[in-house]
Formats: structure tokens, C-alpha cells, sequence
């Protein structure tokens, strides 16, 4: 096999759905597509952070999470596979989530992309049990959502042993 994984069956390279399953090609880099799609992740999250602020990125998360469901549907219907490794739009959705609460710290961005791959890749419970129990494009997203949670929390703790800036108040007014 090559660097480049050939897309399954007839799928069509150029359709929105394909492109963005594969978030424009990560996905279809060998060896580990994931972690691809992972590093794909960072420049963007960087770039919506340094254009608006992390609520751009909190928007971009929900933007990605709802046209990854989409996405990865419509690729698993039509390439007969549930949870293809080309697919890496999840990966995206998940980093951001990872990186957001140190959105504003490049620094951390390698942090939360370790926390992110390691939880993605390990997939402890309950990240496991919705990678085995949810289907479709939703299953897709939701189990690298919980990974991305899971590492954006172990970031965040990073934040508050080492006094580095987050982008959450340490005190929360309530």
C-alpha cells in the first residue's frame, strides 16, 4: 500500500461528502489516518482561534459535529463500511473539543494532541462502549467527542497545576 489510501468501491473524491469525510484528504494519508487528521485539525483550530477568539472555535466544533454526522453517513452508506479509518472528520471535531479550553496557548495544543490520540486510540470506557453501541454517522462523531472531552478536561487540569492561561475563569460565578 502506498502513502495515499485509494478511496473504497465508486466513491466519488470530489463529493462534498467525501471530501469532508475526509477532511480533504487526511484521511487517505497512510500509515495512522487519525493522527493525520488529527495534525489537519491544529492549523485550522489555530486559525479560527487567531481570527475570532475561541468561541469561534466553540462554533466550529458544533459546525464540524453537524456535517461530520452527515459526512460520515453518507460515506459509510455508500462504501458499506461503518467506521471507515479514511473517515477523519471526526478526528477534527474531536481535537477542537480537546484544544478548546486552551485555545489560546499554542504551547498546549501539544498536550491536548497527545491526551486526544492516546484516549482516541486506547478508547477506555465509556468511549469504547459507544464506539461498539452507536451506529451511523452519529456513532462516528460521538465516540472521538467523548475522547476530545475526556483530553480537553485532562488539558484544562494541565492549565490549573501549572498556572498557564486557559481560556475558563478558575472560578466560576456562581
Amino acid at each position: 500500500m502506498g502513502l495515499i489510501a485509494p478511496l473504497p468501491g465508486r466513491l466519488p473524491a470530489g463529493h462534498p461528502a467525501t471530501v469532508l469525510a475526509t477532511w480533504f484528504g487526511a484521511g487517505r494519508l497512510r500509515p495512522a489516518p487519525g493522527t493525520w487528521g488529527s495534525l489537519a485539525a491544529l492549523p485550522c483550530a489555530a486559525g479560527l482561534v487567531w481570527l475570532a477568539g475561541p468561541w469561534a472555535l466553540a462554533f466550529g466544533i458544533l459546525v464540524v459535529f453537524a456535517v461530520g454526522v452527515w459526512a460520515s453517513g453518507w460515506f459509510g452508506r455508500r462504501s458499506g463500511s461503518r467506521d471507515s479509518s479514511i473517515i477523519v472528520i471526526d478526528e477534527v471535531a474531536g481535537q477542537w473539543l480537546a484544544i478548546l479550553p486552551v485555545a489560546v496557548d499554542l504551547r498546549l495544543y501539544v498536550i491536548a494532541f497527545v491526551l486526544f490520540r492516546l484516549l482516541d486510540i486506547l478508547k477506555p470506557w465509556p468511549i469504547s462502549w459507544v464506539d461498539r453501541e452507536v451506529h451511523g454517522g452519529l456513532g462516528v462523531m460521538a465516540d472521538d467527542m467523548l475522547a476530545g472531552a475526556g483530553a480537553g478536561l485532562g488539558v484544562w487540569a494541565v492549565t490549573l497545576f501549572t498556572g498557564v492561561q486557559s481560556c475558563f475563569p478558575d472560578r466560576w460565578p456562581i
